[in-house]
């Protein structure tokens, strides 16, 4: 019975512990102007870097002859 109460106790804090662990949104970003898919991550890219993001997410991109979007930055 001991046995299972430890069990279950260490679990419950394991769980705990990975949100400390999550990335942090820091900013969210637009981008227009942009060319081809690859200048329009570019953009973003750089972005992020300014702002001391350490991975970003692009949520949306659209357009025909000029892209714009948005992404979200993390640290």
């Amino acid at each position: 019975m001991k046995n299972i109460k430890n069990f279950i106790a260490v679990i419950a804090l394991s769980t705990l512990s990975f949100g400390a662990f999550a990335a942090q949104e820091i900013a969210t970003v637009s981008i227009s102007g942009a060319k081809s898919l690859d200048s329009f991550e570019a953009q973003v890219a750089q972005k992020a870097q300014k702002a001391g993001a350490s991975s970003y997410r692009i949520v949306s991109a659209t357009g025909n002859n000029q892209l714009r979007g948005t992404a979200i930055l993390y640290k």
